[in-house]
């Protein structure tokens, strides 16, 4: 009798064992890092984006027949959690990948995870140029438009402008560095008689925005280029508006346009500034109008720029995945080099030179309507039309 209660209690594990190997073998994970508990004002959207996709993926059949399953994980905004983070989903949740991060020192340190531990990484947010070219692998592609892309569509604007001279505020940190080193490369090629005149670097997430602006106004600039995003951009404003230091002057302003960054402003929103960022409500194409009735749909809310980066990231993943057939890193590589996409703001390619997406983004100016801050006169730049030559990028990036 014991004996054969024994054998059933082993063959009920055994089976159990099977079922639990056969479920594996029905799903495939992806492994996803963001700041969440630092950044929320993005990353509830983000995340919101990308769980619309994972739902979106499997009622229409998962990845080749499989069931897709993200398991997620907060760095803390600290790049030694990010790379824990992305140890246990690699070692313990075997995931077939790792996408996501945000801030640009914590994508460089995934970056980095990815390239010694040879795992295949979808840079989600991070905008250094850093990520593609300097420091860039063979296991790192990015998603959202760099701080070049970025910079030289504000470029093409800020060049039309009269001032000569210029005084930039950003944060001191990788993102910050790049955005204004790039930026100040490009303005000055175009335009030679720049005069860089002030440069201001707040810590990022603690700005003491009295004296920034204080010493802008010192320096008299006639143009100004800011990098501050969330809430240090509010009260950067804020003081701005209170001394008048943006009164009379040309500012020019990374990501401001966003709703999340733009929406805490209200009627403080300075108008007049060139930006850019996502005006969700006069965006009419059919590939956003689909995304968009299908995030109202489920949310009962409008998105943020960081619902279009969650859901495009995971949408972007499963089509790698889906390509590839295998989660096998090197087959992953190779699907995702060359491989175009649908999206939101309609096909979108991952260059096999460099690894970046040629996602676009929207120019526009800040206004106010009905108290709140919105984008007007918007344009939608393609990214593939804002990147150097194939030349430029093999001098820019390490040979793999």
């Amino acid at each position: 009798m014991q004996r054969r209660t024994m054998l059933a209690a082993g063959l009920g594990l055994a089976v159990a064992g099977l079922m639990s190997t056969a479920r594996a073998e029905d799903v495939i994970k992806i492994g996803e890092i963001n700041s969440y508990s630092l950044l929320p004002a993005f990353t509830e959207p983000y995340r919101k984006g990308w769980q619309l996709a994972v739902e979106e993926i499997n009622a229409a059949g998962g990845i080749n027949g499989k069931k897709l399953v993200v398991v997620s994980k907060d760095d803390s905004g600290k790049p030694a959690d990010a790379q824990t983070a992305a140890n246990e989903l690699v070692s313990s949740e075997n995931v077939a990948m790792l996408a996501g991060t945000f801030l640009s020192n914590i994508g460089l340190a995934v970056s980095d995870f990815a390239n010694q531990k040879k795992v295949f990484f979808l840079a989600a947010e991070p905008l250094t140029d850093a990520i593609t070219w300097s420091k860039g692998n063979r296991y790192t592609f990015r998603l959202r438009p760099s701080n070049y892309m970025q910079a030289a569509m504000l470029v093409e604007e800020a060049a039309k402008l009269p001032a000569k001279r210029w005084a930039t505020i950003a944060p001191n940190y990788e993102y910050g560095q790049s955005a204004v080193a790039v930026f100040k490369k490009l303005l000055s090629e175009k335009r030679p008689d720049i005069q860089w005149v002030d440069e201001q670097w707040p810590p990022q997430g603690k700005i003491d925005a009295g004296p920034v602006v204080q010493a802008v106004a010192a320096a008299n600039p006639e143009a100004i280029l800011n990098v501050t995003f969330g809430a240090d951009l509010v009260k950067l404003v804020r003081e701005g508006n209170t001394r008048g230091v943006f009164k009379d002057r040309k500012v020019v302003s990374f990501l401001t346009g966003e709703p999340e960054y733009l929406d805490p402003l209200k009627d403080e929103t300075p108008e007049g500034w060139i930006v850019t960022g996502y005006p969700w409500y006069s965006i009419k194409t059919p590939e956003h109008d689909a995304f968009l009735k299908a995030y109202q749909t489920k949310y009962n809310d409008y998105p943020r720029l960081g619902s279009i980066v969650g859901y495009q990231t995971i949408k972007s993943a499963a089509a790698i995945l889906a390509k590839a057939g295998s989660t096998d890193t090197e087959k992953l590589i190779a699907a995702a080099e060359g491989l175009a996409v649908p999206s939101p703001f309609g096909e979108i390619t991952f260059r096999k030179i460099d690894h970046q997406s040629t996602l676009g983004a929207y120019v526009g100016k800040t206004a106010i309507k009905d108290g709140k801050g919105i984008m007007v006169d918007t344009v939608y730049r393609k990214g593939s039309d804002y990147l150097p030559s194939d030349a430029e990028v093999a001098k820019l990036r390490p040979k793999d």
